[in-house]
């Protein structure tokens, strides 16, 4: 949460000096000699004021501790910590309860009973098998019957009778 805070307040005083800055450089083009250095010094001092993080100690379930370490990035599955020492990642199930909290994780739910195996033991149940068949069997024959009353409700094609030439020629003749 702080973290992200700070993130904001960085973009928002980089995006406030840089307009300042453009602005101050646009007015010095009719006014030359109007930007000096110490306007440049004053906008790098103010973002680096700006992003400045707040430091503090985490410490691990397993009892490890990152001393004056700041959030630099908050993924789905943990923390990026940046100390003296370096950037390490910490995982949210190594973390205490109440950090996970202040992260707004919530502990994956375990993955449910997959489907075949709930098949499988209605299938060691004689009656719920019987009625698993039952049910099947009405399934195909309501199908068949669909089918079946679609190919009556068909008007039967008459194609005319394809006669060779040499009959139609010879029957013409006679």
């Amino acid at each position: 949460m702080i973290s992200a805070l700070i993130s904001a307040a960085d973009a928002f005083a980089v995006l406030a000096i840089s307009l300042w800055v453009i602005l101050w450089r646009e007015r010095s083009r009719f006014l030359p000699g109007k930007l000096t250095s110490w306007h440049a010094m004053l906008a790098i001092a103010a973002t680096l004021s700006a992003s400045v993080a707040l430091s503090e100690d985490f410490k691990t379930v397993r009892g490890k501790v990152y001393k004056d370490a700041t959030v630099s990035r908050v993924e789905a599955d943990g923390i990026e910590l940046k100390t003296k020492t370096g950037i390490s990642k910490v995982y949210f199930t190594e973390l205490p309860q109440d950090v996970q909290e202040r992260f707004h994780w919530a502990k994956p739910e375990p993955p449910r009973e997959p489907f075949y195996s709930r098949w499988a033991v209605a299938a060691d149940d004689p009656a719920a098998l019987a009625k698993i068949i039952a049910f099947g069997a009405s399934i195909i024959a309501s199908v068949g019957l669909v089918i079946n009353y679609i190919r009556s409700r068909r008007q039967p094609t008459i194609g005319a009778r394809r006669t060779s030439r040499r009959r139609g020629v010879h029957r013409a003749r006679s």
